[in-house]
């Protein structure tokens, strides 16, 4: 298949590698050192049991243009980071191109193609002036969760840390030949990626644990399983997942595991960082309105409260305005003497 991968970071960086070595023809449209690095030698993927998979020919521009159309355009970037590459996806598309977006948390397309009572409403804390759904055709998504963990340590290298799941799905919850390509591709890459006809409640699943660690990690800057061992956060986080459940439950949605069997998933992963603990580190915006915003937003339209997630929520949009106007990061340093 003829794929682009817009956003070679950790995830997409990863996915595009995988793909690349498994024979399909793979474009990354990446930018700055990253964009540098992997056109002088490609790009380079550390596995978690210190195995190496390279891409070291791998086609990489920062042009739409210069990339042209393709079967199959994944988003790899942030949620927050999506609206401003929208005006420039219609240079990777044909009429059948088929746009998976790879973001964390609540997507703006949650209610597209939803058939339920709030069929086509906005979902304004991911989407606020509805550009996302006024540019990209619902027709053309297929859902996806991201499992793995990875990190992009240095231009043009990303270490997976764990996992390998991309469950798919159409967003009416159909089984389609387009699905079942796509998941083809990604098994042949050495990926599981299960086609789910409700790809809603995997997402929900994934969330559960993204918007109660990464913001209390980003908080704390402390890593899964010291948040899951340290009794104070790990009420915490069964507080903030239940309220998450409740907001789920009211949506449709039933979880298929145990809030314990979830927070114990979380705490096997060991001393990782999550995604927002590491953009606070590096100085990036961290990705809070997708993971948590969007659930209150949710709570709010079912009448259902999310206390401790308001709370956490008004922490973290502090710390990340704080971080923006200061032009700062923060991070952990080691005591001198």
């Amino acid at each position: 298949m003829k794929i682009c991968v817009v956003g070679a970071g950790s995830i997409g960086g990863f996915v595009g590698v995988k793909l690349a070595a498994a024979g399909e023809d793979v474009t990354l449209v990446a930018r700055g050192a990253n964009l540098e690095a992997i056109r002088r030698r490609g790009i380079r993927l550390v596995m978690h049991d210190g195995t190496e998979v390279a891409a070291p020919a791998i086609r990489a521009t920062q042009h739409y243009d210069e990339a042209g159309p393709h079967e199959v355009v994944i988003l790899g970037m942030k949620a927050h980071q999506v609206e401003a590459v929208v005006g420039e996806l219609p240079k990777l598309m044909h009429p059948d191109t088929v746009i998976v977006p790879m973001q964390n948390g609540i997507p703006w397309w949650y209610f597209q193609r939803h058939g339920g009572e709030l069929e086509g409403r906005r979902v304004e804390t991911v989407d606020p002036d509805g550009v996302l759904a006024a540019s990209i055709d619902p027709r053309r998504i297929i859902g996806c969760v991201v499992y793995p963990a990875c990190e992009l340590t240095a231009p043009g290298v990303v270490r997976h840390i764990e996992g390998d799941r991309f469950p798919l799905g159409e967003l009416d919850g159909a089984t389609t030949e387009r699905v079942a390509r796509l998941a083809d591709a990604f098994v042949r890459a050495g990926l599981k990626a299960p086609v789910l006809d409700n790809i809603r409640a995997e997402i929900w699943l994934k969330l559960w644990g993204n918007l109660t660690f990464n913001p209390v990690s980003a908080l704390t800057h402390s890593t899964l399983v010291d948040i899951c061992q340290y009794p104070l956060t790990r009420a915490l986080a069964a507080d903030m997942m239940r309220e998450a459940e409740a907001v789920a439950n009211r949506l449709g949605i039933t979880f298929r595991v145990t809030l314990e069997k979830r927070i114990a998933g979380a705490e096997k992963v060991g001393k990782h960082k999550t995604s927002m603990l590491q953009d606070v580190e590096s100085g990036r915006d961290p990705e809070v309105d997708a993971l948590v915003g969007a659930v209150i937003e949710l709570g709010r339209i079912t009448g259902t409260p999310t206390p401790h997630i308001d709370a956490v929520f008004a922490l973290v949009k502090l710390l990340a305005r704080t971080m923006r106007e200061e032009k700062v990061f923060v991070r952990a340093h080691p005591f001198l003497g």
